[in-house]
C-alpha cells in the first residue's frame, strides 16, 4: 500500500511508492532546506542530486541570448527534479530556480539511478511525472502564446498556492517578470487587474490570495487542464 500523504510533510512521488519500498528508499534520502532564489541546476552542467520537494517550489527556466528568461514549468510536492537522469542524460537542459522557501528530500543522482534501475514501482512512479511535467511544459508555451497577461498571472499563482500549500508567499516583480516572460510593467498592470477585483493583496513582493474561487475564474483554462492531468494520472 502507498504511504499516507497529507499534502504537508511528504512528497507525493514519493508516498505513491509502496510502504516496503518507500522505507527502503529513507535510509538513501536526506532532508534539506531550499532557499527562495537558490539555483539547483544550470544548463549544461551535471546533476548531482535529484530532489523530491515537500512544502517548496522551484521553477524550470529557459533563456535565449539577448533576452530575459523564461519559465517553462515549475515543480513542488508532486513530483521531482532530475528528470534528465531517468532519460539517461546527466546534465540539466535548464535553469532550477527555487521559487518557495522549504524543505525538500535529496537523492544523489547516483543512488538515483541505481534504484530505479531496481525498482519498477520507483520506474512507473517517475515516468508518469515525466508524462506530467511534458504535458504542463506543453500547456505553458500555448498559455505564453495566446492568454492576456492578468490571465496567466492568476493561472501561475494559483499552480505556487498549490505546491507551497499556501495562500502567501513572496514575490518580487522581477521573479514575475521572469515567470511570465514579460516586462515589469506588464507584471504592474496584470496584477493591478487582479488586485482591483479583490482578488489577491500585493505589497513589497507579498502576494496574498484574497478569494481562491476567485482567482480560478479569473484564470486561463490551462490552469485546470494541468491540475486534471495530475488528477487523472494519479489514479492510474
Amino acid at each position: 500500500m502507498p504511504i499516507a500523504n497529507n499534502g504537508l510533510n511528504t512528497n507525493n512521488l514519493l508516498a505513491a511508492l509502496p510502504k516496503k519500498e518507500y522505507e527502503h528508499l529513507l535510509p538513501r534520502l536526506e532532508s534539506v532546506t531550499l532557499t527562495l532564489g537558490e539555483v539547483l541546476y544550470r544548463p549544461a552542467e551535471s546533476i548531482q542530486y535529484v530532489y523530491f520537494p515537500v512544502n517548496s517550489m522551484v521553477s524550470l527556466l529557459t533563456s535565449v541570448e539577448g533576452h530575459q528568461a523564461l519559465e517553462v514549468g515549475m515543480v513542488g510536492h508532486e513530483g521531482m527534479l532530475g528528470i534528465p537522469l531517468a532519460l539517461g542524460v546527466n546534465i540539466s537542459p535548464v535553469h532550477a530556480l527555487v521559487q518557495g522557501t522549504g524543505m525538500s528530500m535529496r537523492m544523489s543522482a547516483e543512488i538515483f539511478k541505481n534504484e530505479l534501475h531496481q525498482s519498477i514501482s520507483l520506474q512507473c512512479a517517475v515516468y508518469r511525472y515525466v508524462y506530467e511535467l511534458m504535458f504542463q511544459i506543453t500547456q505553458s508555451a500555448v498559455c505564453n502564446r495566446f492568454h492576456r497577461v492578468d490571465a496567466r498571472l492568476a493561472r501561475w499563482l494559483l499552480m505556487t498556492r498549490d505546491r507551497l500549500i499556501s495562500n502567501q508567499f513572496h514575490l518580487t516583480q522581477s521573479l514575475l517578470s521572469d515567470m511570465l516572460g514579460v516586462r515589469r510593467v506588464g507584471v504592474t498592470q496584470a496584477a493591478g487587474i487582479l488586485r482591483d477585483r479583490k482578488l489577491i493583496s500585493y505589497t513589497r513582493g507579498e502576494i496574498c490570495i484574497l478569494d481562491s474561487n476567485g482567482l480560478e475564474a479569473a484564470a486561463c483554462h490551462c490552469y485546470q487542464i494541468v491540475k486534471n492531468i495530475h488528477r487523472d494520472t494519479k489514479s492510474k
